[in-house]
């Protein structure tokens, strides 16, 4: 037995007793036993560790393994994590109705949901209301505590105007149905700052920040943004798509060399941890080792001390020196012909910093693994993946790019 399943198999021993229970439907409150560091929000305690449910753990078939899920969510409890963090797209739109059954057994007030609305997807008005009471029939709850308009870019922010989707949120919560209301944001400082003006009454913002981006894509100027605003910030993509957690060899020996028992994951989180206003950080933790990796992170959380920072940015600069593309795996670039854009990424990315001798053998068995339907070569450069990139990149380009280096290779 590998350290996965026994890890997967201890969490669904020790969680019977809760499961049998909630066959009864009878709410439950989570006994907390030592707790990770938390952050004061109004009349909140938020765990700054948030369990984020992007990327759940799926079954072979690439169903969501609905009892590893809940055996997971049960341990993010009890370690004291309360901020979980879906979406009405994430996991082909079943993300939200796996925590609604992962999350029914236990007492509301224990922990907080949150959700947001998918502007990108809507058409006309009336879809906007429709959404929302879905969301919370999914979610199986009579309100969020955090919600969002979703994924605000230049495209994304008209819509939010255009199909008046600020003042539905706002009705609904004078009705009680949001408790708190904020944007996720993916594009310039410039329209963080007009949507920030735009309407006085957000409570909070999440953004994409993490050690790769604080420069490259202006993160350090949103977060700036941000505080200027006062508004508090739940940082989303903080290990960059879990490139963070799998830096290439020469980073990973320069971080291992100064402290062997610290994973690559937990630099990045502390490197967050010093700076001020942020709520919680979301972590897509898809297996039990790397929520339990957090857990070990987020108590007694410290920021990193000067030392280890210059150690952490020796690490970076080693790594940066061969990353070819800045994909997080999102996957908001949804291909309409059906390319692997991720996959194609996080496979040429893998290859550009890989030091083994077969490196190039592995390339070619890696992407020749994909479907035929799925490589490089059958993008259409239609443009609608490039418009939904939240890292704007220019992906017809770099897709042409890794099938021109997969031919050079094949045929050397």
């Amino acid at each position: 037995m590998n350290r996965r399943e026994f890890i997967k198999n201890s969490l669904l021993f020790t969680g019977g007793a809760v499961l049998l229970s909630g066959c009864t439907f009878k709410t439950v409150t989570p006994e907390v036993i030592n707790g990770i560091s938390t952050t004061k929000f109004k009349d909140l305690e938020i765990s700054k560790l948030g369990f984020g449910c992007m990327r759940l753990p799926t079954l072979e078939n690439g169903a969501i393994d609905e009892a590893l899920n809940q055996k997971m969510v049960e341990r993010a409890l009890t370690a004291g994590i309360n901020y979980f963090d879906t979406a009405y797209m994430y996991m082909g739109g079943g993300s939200e109705a796996a925590m609604g059954r992962a999350l029914k057994k236990y007492e509301r007030s224990s922990y907080n949901l949150t959700t947001k609305m998918p502007v990108m997807m809507l058409e006309k008005e009336d879809e906007v209301e429709k959404i929302f009471n879905e969301q919370l029939k999914r979610c199986k709850t009579g309100y969020f505590d955090f919600y969002l308009v979703h994924c605000l870019n230049k495209m994304n922010w008209e819509s939010t105007k255009k199909y008046n989707v600020i003042p539905f949120l706002e009705k609904m919560r004078a009705e009680g149905k949001i408790r708190y209301l904020g944007f996720s944001h993916h594009d310039t400082p410039e329209l963080l700052q007009e949507i920030i003006d735009f309407h006085k009454g957000w409570d909070f913002v999440q953004l994409q920040l993490n050690r790769l981006d604080w420069k490259a894509c202006r993160g350090e100027e949103q977060y700036n943004v941000a505080r200027k605003a006062n508004l508090p910030i739940v940082i989303m993509e903080p290990l960059r798509g879990s490139a963070l957690a799998n830096l290439n060899d020469e980073a990973t020996k320069i971080l291992k060399t100064y402290n062997p028992n610290a994973s690559t994951a937990s630099w990045a989180f502390r490197w967050l941890a010093g700076k001020e206003g942020i709520l919680t950080m979301l972590s897509g933790m898809t297996e039990p080792e790397h929520l339990e990796d957090n857990i070990k992170t987020f108590t007694n959380l410290t920021p990193l001390s000067k030392e280890e920072d210059e150690v952490y940015t020796n690490a970076i600069a080693a790594h940066l020196k061969k990353l070819a593309i800045g994909c997080t795996s999102c996957r908001y670039c949804e291909c309409p012909v059906g390319v692997n854009i991720a996959g194609i990424f996080s496979i040429y990315n893998q290859y550009m910093y890989d030091n083994r001798e077969n490196k190039k053998t592995s390339f070619i068995s890696h992407y020749e693994a994909l479907k035929e339907s799925e490589r490089a070569d059958k993008c259409i450069k239609c443009g609608l993946c490039k418009s939904k990139c939240p890292q704007q990149l220019d992906i017809p380009t770099l897709l042409e790019k890794v099938h021109n280096e997969y031919k050079k290779v094949k045929q050397a």
